[in-house]
Parts: structure tokens; sequence; C-alpha cells
């Protein structure tokens, strides 16, 4: 599974370190959690996440933007019988595994801090 993060493409089955880190601190959020748990089961639309969820659409909208760039989520836009549009949100098929060598090959392509510059 990809998604785009300013640009650049993540893949969530073999992330470079900044994208595991990305995709890690996507889904260290209690309300992304839950938003991918109601979408693994159905696809929903921004209001119906938020009366499920109890939270504003605005906010609900931000933890959807957050999702989608990270390739964790799909959106498709489709017209209701009354002719508004409405774009509802599916769960991407995705396995983010973690294990101690996916984790160091991820840390390998992490940039090495520069070390000549000390605070006091």
């Amino acid at each position: 599974m990809q998604g785009k993060v300013n640009g650049r493409v993540i893949d969530t089955e073999d992330p470079s370190g900044d994208d595991l880190l990305h995709l890690l601190l996507t889904l260290a959020n209690p309300h992304r959690l839950r938003i991918i748990s109601i979408l693994t089961s159905e696809r929903v639309y921004v209001s119906q996440l938020a009366r499920e969820l109890g939270i504003s659409r605005a906010l609900v909208q931000v933890h959807l933007r957050k999702l989608h760039a990270a390739g964790l989520i799909a959106a498709d836009v489709e017209v209701s019988e009354d002719g508004r549009a409405m774009k509802y949100y599916a769960v991407n098929d995705f396995d983010l595994r973690l294990t101690p060598e996916r984790i160091r090959a991820a840390a390998r392509t992490l940039p090495i801090p520069d070390r000549a510059v000390e605070v006091p």
C-alpha cells in the first residue's frame, strides 16, 4: 500500500525510517484508530463518522487527511439521489508489521544528526 507525504510516496510494506515514523505518528491518535476501526466494516462519509465518534466534522476531516496522506485510507465521491456529492472513505488493505529486523532496516535509512554542533 502506498500513500504520499509532501509529494513523496510511502510504502507501508517496506517503509524507510522516515516513512515508518510518519506511519506510527499517524496511527498514534485515538480518533484515527477509531476511524480505521469503523472503516474496516463499511464505507462511511464524514458526517456519519463525526456522529459515531462524537466529534466535529472539521476535526474528522483533519484526521481523514492525515490517514489518506499516509495511504491508510481511500476516498471516493458519489452523487446521492438528491444530487449531492458525497465523499465516502474506506480503509485500504495494509499490513504494517513491526519486527526488530524491519525497525533496524528502517533505522539505517534515517539521517544521522549533525553532532558537530553541541548545545551547552
